[in-house]
């Protein structure tokens, strides 16, 4: 079962049951069949039932499920613990802990929703604040509870009022030294912040850029994967409920304290690093301005994503090649950094992963994007790209990948770059057919509509709108 709807209508346990029990008491109807009609006639009305356990009664209470059962074990052995946890109950924590873990991770069975709906995720926030560090074991299994636990705003915002920010600030600050616990530690940062702009908020105002830096600048970070996701999403606009996010200020803040040249340095273990994808798409995140873009090829960025994508090529490493291009159209965008990428022959090397990936739109397409990136407002590059193989590019990613809508898009918007300034580029596309095949992406994807008549135009074509 899914995150609720939130403009759904929701519905306590309680009155489920009572709902049930009126069909059979007062409608005459068999358990199974009372069962069946609340559920039908409350998802009818719209009635979001995530969490809400349905059982036949007679055959079972809600205490029976297995995830409230391991709450409520759970409830008695923190209220014998009072402020601290220790004991016996530790080893019993975590084997419940693990027992939830393993529910909730199964597909579609709706564990997660209904530990929640039955206050899961003030318990966890509880019990981690009575953790010992040194019971490194329950810690760890509790704060993976908690991330599964943290599936859509009602549940992060429970997390907010439970003072889960703090609470859990104060874990990886301590347990700074395990990368266990780091590693759980930072899911449930992502997973808190997924969609969350004000969470968002309170994790920088407890200075988790400060923390993420220093464990950064740690030895063997590459195995905190999750490191990688908590930056990602604390610099991502997700939240629809804000105006104007405040993340690209956070942006910023990571570089200036140093997290942009740190992601660089993370990235020079190159495919060797389990972390790589992560820790470009993490930079790629934190690369919101010019300056920052600069910084990042001054600490050698450029040389490292360029080593990356000619190993990716080598390899058929398909996840690094897309990524690396990605962050390094992102570079590309500082006019300063275009230089450097050509001459670092990055122009031919482009075209050579492509032709290495010439089967899989999705790194042409990338490709693409950053070669349209490079050509812009630069007759040079665009003259460039000709001779490396650009034009050749478009046209048989074209005719080989017509279903394709993203690569026809961006195929159209590399050939208007290419042409705009560069007459000569013209002549030559046209004469290798390049206007049948763009009108031909223009009729077929709706997406691709407004770059093809761009393309159409500067192409010099009279009838680009037809």
């Amino acid at each position: 079962m899914g995150p609720p709807n939130k403009n759904a209508l929701t519905i306590s346990q309680d009155a489920f049951d009572e709902l049930v029990k009126e069909n059979m008491e007062d409608l005459g109807m068999d358990p199974v069949e009372a069962l069946e009609d609340a559920i039908q006639t409350l998802t009818l009305q719209g009635v979001d039932l995530s969490g809400i356990v349905t059982c036949v009664p007679g055959e079972g209470s809600t205490k029976d499920n297995p995830v409230i059962h391991c709450l409520d074990r759970l409830k008695e052995l923190e209220s014998i613990s009072k402020d601290r946890i220790c004991g016996d109950s530790v080893d019993e924590m975590a084997g419940l802990f693990g027992k939830v873990v393993e529910l909730c991770s199964i597909e579609g069975s709706g564990s997660a929703a209904i530990a929640v709906k039955n206050g899961g995720v003030e318990l966890v926030c509880s019990i981690c604040s009575k953790i010992p560090m040194g019971s490194k074991q329950v810690l760890v299994s509790a704060l993976k509870t908690l991330a599964l636990f943290l599936y859509d705003i009602q549940s992060t915002e429970t997390f907010r009022s439970s003072g889960g920010p703090a609470i859990l600030a104060s874990i990886l600050k301590s347990g700074v030294e395990s990368l266990d616990i780091l590693d759980s530690g930072f899911n449930v940062v992502a997973a808190a912040a997924t969609g969350n702009e004000i969470l968002k908020e309170s994790f920088m105002e407890l200075k988790i850029d400060e923390l993420i830096l220093q464990v950064l600048n740690r030895q063997n970070t590459g195995t905190v994967q999750s490191l990688y996701d908590a930056i990602r999403v604390l610099l991502t606009p997700d939240d629809n409920r804000v105006v104007a996010s405040q993340v690209y200020g956070y942006a910023r803040r990571f570089a200036k304290i140093g997290i942009a040249g740190a992601l660089v340095d993370s990235l020079h273990g190159g495919l060797a690093s389990t972390s790589l994808v992560s820790a470009s798409i993490a930079l790629k995140a934190v690369a919101v301005n010019d300056e920052i873009c600069k910084s990042i090829a001054e600490r050698g960025g450029i040389d490292t994503i360029l080593q990356c994508i000619d190993v990716s090529g080598e390899q058929g490493n398909k996840a690094v090649a897309r990524t690396c291009c990605s962050l390094l159209s992102k570079l590309a965008g500082s006019d300063s950094n275009k230089s450097v990428i050509i001459e670092k022959g990055g122009m031919n090397r482009l075209i050579q992963l492509s032709a290495r990936f010439c089967d899989d739109p999705s790194v042409l397409q990338e490709v693409m994007s950053i070669i349209t990136v490079l050509s812009l407002r630069s007759p040079n590059n665009a003259a460039r790209a000709m001779e490396a193989g650009a034009g050749d590019l478009a046209i048989q990613a074209m005719l080989r990948f017509p279903s394709s809508q993203q690569l026809q898009r961006n195929s159209c918007l590399m050939i208007r770059n290419l042409v705009v300034r560069n007459p000569e580029n013209r002549t030559l596309l046209l004469s290798h057919g390049i206007e049948k095949i763009i009108r031909k992406a223009k009729e077929n994807h709706e997406t691709c509509k407004d770059a093809a008549t761009d393309a159409l135009r500067d192409l010099g074509l009279d009838n680009y709108n037809a």
